[in-house]
């Protein structure tokens, strides 16, 4: 119960239902900026960095109690039938074994036995690879909570996995037995069968069982003399007069039986349940429906829709702010995401210290080095304001806030930014509704640190300043 799929599957929902509870937007943003951190840092967003990233920024322990709480459940699991399959495989082997001195020990119900085993062995990997639940009721019995559906759907390889263990254990237990039952008592082995089977017949079926280990152990595979020679209950009288030390050289041949056709098959699937587990991890993953929806916020940028109340049933907010101020005087411009990127109006470039790109293509640690760069030329002057161009038609998107954030908390006191939306044509100003949706973003910044400026087809500049008017 250690593989890292599975974990990592188990973390991810926990952190899948904790995320039910916020707000798109809020999601939207911290997902965004966890992949352009990621793209930063030239690492692949994968979900393991994600769960990371925000369990630094999040009250995990729910997510863990939930992640232990189930771990130890299939850890108890697991351990149930690992005693109980032992057990059983004692007591069986001690039942086949029986011997009183009379009867001789039929080797046609061992291999009868072993082979039951085997079917069993291969139906429960079956069950689980086709998601049949056999257990399903023993499970929500001893089961103190609820579980998610995604461990509903792991449910049937990680109970094939218990019980190809307890099988494991079983054959193991039982093998452990026989040996110490040959070392402790003078077993008796023979063969019989109702049905009208001559020897020869009954040893081309001892033979292909053995056919495995034959090479290997020749004493382990009877020839036909030991089979004619112990075969009894429809026995001749002078066949009963056989030499009794025949009757215990079966042992080797039941010992590999029951190695080869019982424990190692049992062996073999409990490997494959664990990569069947792993595999089933791996593919609840990548359909899980918050992963959908993570690669969607992940590549999608964050925009301003203008609803302030994050509530599909609320229209966005139309009131309108046209109270306009002159342009700033500022000796540096900056360009928001492409924005005048084929030219920029004469009055935003004139005497400028300073002209940059950010955001769009530019690396968080270039914007990083520009705002550093524009912190320092701040300090140097009394009237500390920075121009930013942006796009009109573009809304305005979680990286910019997160841009003009980080700007505050490097640039000195007094220090403010005036966002300057342009046309597409700069001969022309830009369309109202356009203004307004900027107008609205400087707004809900709630300082004074940020304002709007608009520069109108004559080149004459007027801005309105965020906040509360006087």
């Amino acid at each position: 119960m250690t593989d890292r799929s599975l974990r990592l599957l188990l973390d991810f929902d926990a952190c899948a239902q904790r995320d039910n509870g916020q707000a798109s937007v809020f999601l939207h943003r911290r997902d965004r900026k966890f992949a352009l951190t990621c793209k930063e840092q030239s690492v692949e967003a994968t979900p393991k960095r994600w769960i990371a990233y925000i369990n630094r920024f999040s009250d995990a322990e729910i997510g863990r109690d939930q992640l232990s709480q189930t771990l130890r459940f299939w850890k108890r699991v697991n351990t149930s039938f690992l005693a109980v399959g032992a057990l059983f495989g004692i007591f069986s082997m001690l039942g086949l074994l029986f011997y009183d001195g009379g009867q001789r020990i039929n080797v046609t119900v061992i291999i009868a036995f072993v082979a039951f085993q085997l079917l069993l062995a291969l139906l429960t990997t079956t069950q689980s690879l086709v998601g049949w639940q056999p257990w399903r009721t023993v499970i929500k019995r001893f089961r103190k909570s609820s579980q998610s559906a995604v461990l509903t759907r792991l449910q049937p390889v990680l109970m094939a996995q218990a019980a190809q263990l307890g099988g494991l254990c079983f054959a193991f237990g039982g093998l452990i037995t026989l040996l110490i039952m040959v070392l402790l008592q003078d077993l008796a082995f023979g063969w019989s069968t109702t049905l009208e089977t001559d020897a020869s017949s009954y040893h081309a079926m001892i033979a292909a069982i053995a056919a495995p280990w034959a090479w290997l152990w020749p004493a382990a595979a009877p020839d036909i003399g030991l089979v004619e020679a112990t075969r009894f209950f429809r026995a001749s009288l002078g066949q009963n007069t056989i030499n009794p030390s025949l009757w215990g050289q079966w042992w080797p041949f039941i010992a590999m039986l029951w190695t080869t056709w019982a424990l190692l098959p049992r062996l073999v699937l409990y490997l494959l349940s664990g990569m069947l587990i792993k595999r089933k991890a791996r593919q609840l993953l990548l359909k899980h429906p918050a992963m959908s929806a993570l690669m969607y916020r992940m590549e999608t940028e964050t925009l301003d829709t203008g609803n302030e109340h994050n509530d599909a049933s609320d229209f966005p907010n139309l009131n309108k702010q046209s109270t306009l101020t002159p342009l700033p005087n500022a000796s540096t411009i900056l360009t928001w995401a492409g924005a005048g990127d084929s030219e920029l109006p004469a009055v935003l470039t004139d005497a400028k210290s300073i002209q940059a790109k950010v955001g769009g293509r530019s690396t968080l640690q270039e914007d990083e080095t520009t705002l550093e760069r524009v912190a320092a030329q701040l300090a140097k002057e009394t009237k500390r304001c920075v121009l930013l161009a942006t796009r009109c038609w573009e809304p305005p998107t979680g990286e910019l806030e997160d841009f003009i954030n980080r700007a505050k908390e490097l640039w000195p006191a007094g220090a403010h930014i005036a966002l300057v939306p342009l046309a597409s044509n700069i001969s022309r100003e830009p369309e109202q509704h356009h203004i307004q949706q900027w107008l609205r973003f400087a707004g809900r910044m709630q300082s004074k640190f940020v304002s709007v400026s608009v520069i109108s087809s004559g080149n004459d500049s007027h801005s309105t300043q965020a906040g509360p008017k006087a």
